[in-house]
This record gives C-alpha cells, structure tokens and sequence, in this order.
C-alpha cells in the first residue's frame, strides 16, 4: 500500500542554528529553502522526484507544523560509524547496541533526538543514507497500532506493560508508537509529527484508515489526513 517515506518534517525554533547543525554536523546539503524551510535529500540523491526522502526543517508558520522532539534514525554503513562517534564526540553521544549493530543518540538545537544506526552497506565513506525509525507519542495504544496496520506495517516487538509498540513497514522504515514516556537517550515520541509516505493509490491509503481520520483534505495529487493523536499523514504518488 505504501512504497516509502517521502518525507519526514521538524518544527525549529530558529532556522539558521537549525540548518547550521544539520549541515555542518551531520554534513547535510540542503536541496531547497525558504524563509520558512529547509529540505535535505537523503539516499543518494539531489532532488524529490530521484526517489529520496526528505529531511524538512520548518518554522512554526502552517499547519502541518512539524513534529516536536521528535526521535528519529539516519542509518549509516557499520564501516563509517566509528567515523560518526568521533566526529560528535564532543556532543557526548550515548551509544546502544542491538544485536548486529550500534547506535549513537544525541540532541539537536531543538531538542530532537537524533540516532545514527551502522546498519547499511557500504564503506566508511557513506554519510547518513536514509531514515530507518520514527517515534510517535500516541494515547491509545492498540487504536494507533490498529491504524497503521491497515496501512501495511506488521507489529515485530512490543514492549514491557505493553507501553510501546514496534512495526515495520515493507519498504525498510520502523514506526514505534509509544505512550508518554522516556525512552533511551531521554528520548520522547514526536508530537504532531508530519510525514507523507509514496503511494500508488493515494486515496486507497486514507481509505484504509478513513474510520480513524479526523481530517482529510486533497493536497495536489495526494491526500493529507490527521490521526486521533494529530500526527499528519500525507500520502502522494511520486513521480519517478
């Protein structure tokens, strides 16, 4: 139903200390900007319609806002992640392991939770190649695990109390749904978070979930809707 993630925005109080982070930190190029945004493409790249996904940082202008504090992963090669301990070493990382690969978790300027995973292929030349995980903040858990199932992401961990819910889609992106809390890294679940997901039918998408939708409107050739926790989801058909 979905095809992958298009893309995924961040509300930022002030852009320059924003952009200046994303670009001289994690080494970024900004692919489009605004007065208002900057947009990142991430996977190889340099333009929406190459199949990438956006990164988009935005100030609080429009709705959709972008998410706040919300806790994402790049991935990166295992081979080029020693590269990222060193290079934000002075951020003080805190670093995971799970099972064949680590991760290291630090704070943005706007308090964003920002994990880099060593799970793709390549050398130690690959910079940050993808998204791999978002955190939704959500209220009822089993409704939201519900919702995005029916859009074609299958549950693959849970966790203790059943306060946390792990799915995954088929095109490599996880979703954990979580209630309020404080998860590693101090990390919490984004709150009105935006994302649009590629899809050949859009509408099919929102039909999917059209018993949960409290909002839907047509935005150019795809359709935005907002869940029962007022996350934004946008679904589009790419052009490739």
């Amino acid at each position: 139903m979905l095809d992958a993630l298009s893309h995924l925005a961040l509300e930022v109080k002030y852009l320059d200390r924003a952009r200046g982070f994303y670009v001289d930190r994690l080494g970024l190029t900004p692919t489009e900007e605004t007065d208002t945004e900057v947009a990142f493409s991430l996977g190889g790249g340099d333009r929406r319609d190459d199949g990438t996904t956006q990164l988009i940082l935005r100030r609080p202008s429009r709705v959709p806002r972008g998410g706040l504090h919300v806790h994402y992963a790049f991935s990166t090669s295992e081979a080029a992640y020693e590269g990222w301990l060193e290079r934000l070493a002075d951020l003080d990382p805190e670093e995971h392991t799970f099972g064949s690969y680590r991760s290291l978790y630090v704070d943005d300027p706007d308090d964003h939770c920002v994990e880099i995973g060593g799970l793709a292929d390549g050398g130690t030349d690959v910079g940050l190649v993808g998204i791999f995980e978002v955190v939704l903040e959500v209220v009822d858990l089993d409704r939201s695990e519900e919702l995005y199932s029916a859009l074609g992401f299958e549950t693959v961990d849970r966790g203790d109390e059943r306060r946390r819910v792990r799915l995954r889609s088929p095109f490599g992106l996880d979703l954990e749904l979580w209630e309020p809390q404080l998860g590693l890294a101090d990390a919490r679940g984004g709150v009105h978070v935006d994302l649009a997901f590629d899809a050949g039918d859009p509408d099919g998408a929102a039909d999917a979930i059209d018993r949960w939708v409290c909002e839907r409107e047509r935005v150019g050739d795809g359709v935005r809707v907002s869940d029962p926790d007022g996350h934004s989801l946008t679904f589009v058909r790419a052009s490739r």
